[in-house]
């Protein structure tokens, strides 16, 4: 009978997980540098106007980890299904606990390293406005990112194609994007659509972030965020854990 977990299998993925991101120049750009990118885009759109920039910088500091993560996650692991390794990793006595351990770690690992050039990049070279503690930004910002991977992992156990993990984006992300308060404050939505954003993850990563931003100290409510937050990504981690499948149908 297999344990229910082995941190020796799981560092052991982990290692080999980031051993193919480091070799993967291609992926590491995509994770690391289009952040960036994205959000001196959304700055130098702005043409210097800060406070524009401070209401909207925060909501997508949260976001574009959250998305990109989403994607490389799902197509990445979907990738390893389809190859026949993830066969070949599960007849070994790894439960797939391991396996998606293992992966989360991974993602993790570079979740921070991602956060930390994000925040260096919009608090440091952009100039956004931050009352709270640079650290506490980041942990949010990396929480939001191991999200990203946690639900990323979970669609990869529904898809059979890489395809059909980047057609699962519209379900997982968009809702969430519309209804996480950065077009229209949750507040002010409609009574159904204020209950489902009260459901939804990135909601409150997005009120993480702003709370980080407009309070000098940790608050009641940034605790309730981050709990939620990293509490949906260990509930997508088990869900993932349950519906793994073995061989790609």
């Amino acid at each position: 009978m297999r344990a229910p977990m082995a941190p020796a299998a799981t560092l052991a993925v982990t290692t080999r997980v980031l051993n193919q991101l480091r070799r993967d120049h291609r992926t590491m750009a995509m994770l690391i540098v289009i952040p960036c990118v994205l959000l001196t885009l959304l700055w130098w759109m702005f043409d210097g106007d800060d406070q524009t920039f401070n209401r909207f910088g925060p909501p997508l500091l949260a976001m574009f980890p959250f998305i990109i993560m989403f994607l490389v996650t799902s197509v990445t692991t979907l990738r390893e299904r389809s190859s026949g390794t993830l066969e070949r990793l599960l007849t070994t006595p790894m439960g797939k606990a391991d396996l998606l351990a293992g992966y989360a770690l991974a993602f993790g690992a570079v979740a921070v390293l991602q956060a930390v050039v994000a925040v260096v990049l919009t608090v440091g070279l952009l100039g956004m406005d931050v009352r709270g503690p640079i650290w506490v930004l980041a942990v949010v910002a990396v929480l939001d990112a191991i999200l990203g991977s946690a639900l990323g992992l979970l669609v990869s156990a529904f898809a059979a194609t890489e395809f059909q993990a980047v057609q699962f984006m519209p379900a997982f992300v968009l809702p969430q994007v519309l209804l996480c308060g950065l077009f229209v404050p949750r507040e002010s939505l409609p009574d159904v659509l204020s209950v489902v954003s009260d459901v939804l993850p990135l909601s409150y990563a997005v009120d993480a972030m702003r709370e980080v931003q407009t309070e000098s100290s940790w608050t009641s409510g940034l605790s309730v965020d981050v709990g939620v937050i990293a509490g949906s990504g260990l509930v997508a981690l088990a869900l993932a854990s349950a519906t793994l499948r073995r061989r790609t149908a």
